[in-house]
C-alpha cells in the first residue's frame, strides 16, 4: 500500500514538473517578439530628419524615433555593402570576417555585363560564403521563429550553398546579386531559389542618353523608367509574408536597396519634391549609373517612398493587433555615396561629418561608418528617448540572442545593447571598435572611447600611407591630426591590431601593410 501510494506521488509530481516546463516554454514563446530589422542602402548619417535633414521628409522614420531610442553614436561594420552585410549576419569584425570587402567573383567570367548575367544566372552574385557560416537568421530559427528577407542579399551567388533559403531564411524575394540591383527595373528578381521574371525592357545600369537628346525634355529620360518597379514589388511579398504570420514569432530582415543609386522614383513623389526644390541641373550619367532630369528630386523621392513604405508596415501591424509586440530596428548598411547623381553634400547627408568622396562611403572616416539607427519596441522601449552608447552592427548577433534567447555562437565580436535599449545603467562596453578595409587603397579604423586611429593608402603604391589619430570629443569632423601628441593612444592601436587582425582566406582582402608604420 505504502508502496503504491509513494509510486502516485512520484508520478504526480514528474507530471508537475513537465506541466510546467511546457507552460514554461510557451510563456517563452509568447514573450518573444517580431523582429524587423530595416538596412537602408548607402543612407547617411543625416538624411532623415530625426538626424537633422532638412531637404527630405522622412515622417514615418521620425515617428520611430519619437516612439522609441535614437542612436547617436552606432557604426556599421564596414563602409561599402557586401562586408557590412556579413558581418552584421554573422557577428564578427573585419579583422576575423570571411567577407571583408566586395568581391565580384570574378573568375567566373563576364560578370560585369548585365545581359549576360541575364542569359546566364551562374554569371549572378558575390563571392559565396563557406558552408559553415552561421547567420542571426539560423539561430532564430532554432528557436522558432519564422524567417524571411527582402531586398538584397549580396552574399553568394545562385546554384551555390550561400543563398538566403540555405544560411537560415525560410522565405526569399529580391535581388541576389547587388550588381542587378543597380537598376530598380530589372528584368528578374529571385523567389526563393527561382527567377521571377519581370515586364521590363533590357536597360543595363549606366546606359546614357541617345545621342543628342534633348536634356530638358522629359521624354529623353523615358528609357529609365519602365514598368515593374522592383522595390513595389519586394513590399507587396514583405506585407503578404507579415500578413501570414501573426501568430508565431517572425524576423524579417528588410534590405532595401533604397535609396542606393541608380536614382529612380515613383513619379509622384519625384513630382513632389520638383515643386519644393525648382529647376535644377540634369544629371547626364558622367558619374554612372542612369540620368535623371531632376536629381536631387529623384534621390530625396526614393527616401521618402522608402518613408511611405515604412509607415505603411507600421500601420498594418497596428491593425493586426502585433505591433506592440514588434521590435523594429531601422538603419544603413554605409554613409552616403558619391556617385550616380546622388549629390550628397548638397544634402548636407552625413552632417555633422563630411559626406563627399574619400569621407562618405566606401571610406572609414566617420561619413562612411556612423549610420543612423533607431529601435522602437512598445512598452519595452522608452520613447523619445536617445543615447551615445557606442555600439555597430556586429553587436546585433550578442544583442538578438539575449532578446529572442537563443544562444549566441562560441565566437561573436559583438556586445549586446538590449541593456540600453531596456534603459539599464548595467549596459557593457566596447574597449574597442574595429575595422579593417582592403578596398579604396586600403584602410584601417579603430576606435577607443574619444580615440580613433584611421590609416589610409595601406595598399597604395603611389602614395605613402597616413598615420592619423583624432579625437571624436572635440573634433568631431576629423579634422585635426593629433597622432605625433599621443603615442600612448598608437601603441594600444597597434597591441589590437596584433590581437585581432587575422590573416584573410581570400588574397584580395589581404593588406600587406597594416601592421607597419606604427610608432614605437
Amino acid at each position: 500500500m505504502r508502496k503504491s501510494i509513494f509510486i502516485i506521488l512520484i508520478f504526480l509530481v514528474l507530471f508537475s514538473c513537465k506541466e510546467h516546463n511546457e507552460n514554461k516554454e510557451v510563456v517563452t514563446n509568447a514573450a518573444r517578439p517580431n523582429i524587423i530589422y530595416i538596412l537602408a542602402d548607402d543612407l547617411g548619417y543625416a538624411e532623415i530628419g530625426a538626424y537633422g535633414q532638412e531637404k527630405i521628409e522622412t515622417p514615418n522614420i521620425d515617428a520611430l524615433a519619437k516612439e522609441g531610442m535614437l542612436f547617436t553614436q552606432h557604426y556599421t561594420s564596414a563602409p561599402v555593402c557586401a562586408p557590412a552585410r556579413y558581418m552584421l549576419l554573422t557577428g564578427t569584425h573585419s579583422g576575423k570576417a570571411y567577407i571583408r570587402g566586395n568581391d565580384e567573383w570574378g573568375d567566373r567570367g563576364q560578370v560585369g555585363s548585365y545581359t549576360a548575367m541575364a542569359k546566364d544566372s551562374t554569371l549572378e552574385g558575390q563571392r559565396p560564403m563557406p558552408d559553415s557560416t552561421v547567420t542571426i537568421a539560423q539561430k532564430l530559427k532554432e528557436v522558432g521563429y519564422t524567417t524571411a528577407i527582402f531586398g538584397k542579399w549580396g552574399l553568394g551567388a545562385p546554384h551555390t550553398n550561400s543563398i538566403p533559403t540555405k544560411m537560415g531564411f525560410d522565405y526569399f524575394f529580391g535581388y541576389n546579386c547587388q550588381r542587378q540591383a543597380h537598376t530598380y527595373y530589372p528584368l528578374h528578381l529571385y523567389k526563393n531559389e527561382n527567377r521571377v521574371h519581370l515586364n521590363n525592357d533590357t536597360i543595363a545600369p549606366n546606359t546614357k542618353l541617345l545621342q543628342g537628346a534633348d536634356i530638358n525634355d522629359p521624354n529623353s529620360y523615358a528609357a529609365y523608367t519602365l514598368n515593374e518597379y522592383a522595390p513595389d514589388l519586394m513590399f507587396k511579398e514583405l506585407s503578404g509574408f507579415v500578413d501570414r504570420n501573426t501568430e508565431n514569432p517572425f524576423f524579417v530582415y528588410w534590405a532595401t536597396p533604397i535609396p542606393h543609386a541608380a536614382i529612380q522614383a515613383p513619379k509622384n513623389w519625384v513630382d513632389y519634391y520638383i515643386n519644393k526644390f525648382g529647376k535644377e541641373e540634369p544629371y547626364l550619367g558622367e558619374k554612372g549609373y542612369f540620368p535623371h532630369q531632376n536629381p536631387h528630386a529623384g534621390y530625396a523621392a526614393m527616401i521618402s517612398y522608402l518613408d511611405e513604405n515604412i509607415g505603411k508596415l507600421v500601420a498594418q501591424l497596428k491593425s493586426e493587433g502585433i505591433y506592440d509586440n514588434t521590435l523594429i530596428v531601422f538603419t544603413s548598411d554605409n554613409g552616403p555615396t558619391f556617385n550616380g547623381g546622388s549629390d550628397s553634400p548638397w544634402f548636407n547627408s552625413a552632417k555633422p561629418f563630411k559626406s563627399e568622396r574619400g569621407k562618405g562611403k566606401g571610406f572609414v572616416y566617420e561619413g562612411g561608418i556612423r549610420v543612423p539607427m533607431i529601435a522602437t519596441w512598445p512598452g519595452h522601449i522608452k520613447p523619445g528617448t536617445t543615447t551615445d552608447h557606442i555600439s555597430v552592427h556586429y553587436d546585433v548577433m550578442a544583442t538578438l540572442a539575449d532578446i529572442a534567447g537563443y544562444e549566441k555562437p562560441a565566437h561573436t565580436d559583438g556586445i549586446s545593447f538590449m541593456p540600453t535599449l531596456f534603459s539599464d545603467n548595467k549596459q557593457n562596453q566596447h574597449d574597442f571598435l574595429y575595422w579593417e578595409f582592403p578596398e579604396y587603397g586600403g584602410q584601417l579604423a579603430i576606435r577607443m572611447g574619444d580615440y580613433k586611429v584611421v590609416r589610409t593608402g595601406l595598399k597604395d603604391p603611389k602614395s605613402e600611407p597616413t598615420l592619423e589619430l583624432y579625437n571624436l570629443k572635440t573634433d568631431i569632423g576629423e579634422t585635426l591630426n593629433i597622432a605625433d601628441q599621443h603615442p600612448e593612444v598608437i601603441a594600444k592601436a597597434a597591441k589590437i591590431i596584433d590581437s585581432e587582425h587575422t590573416e584573410p582566406e581570400i588574397d584580395k582582402f589581404k593588406i600587406p601593410g597594416l601592421k607597419e608604420g606604427f610608432i614605437n
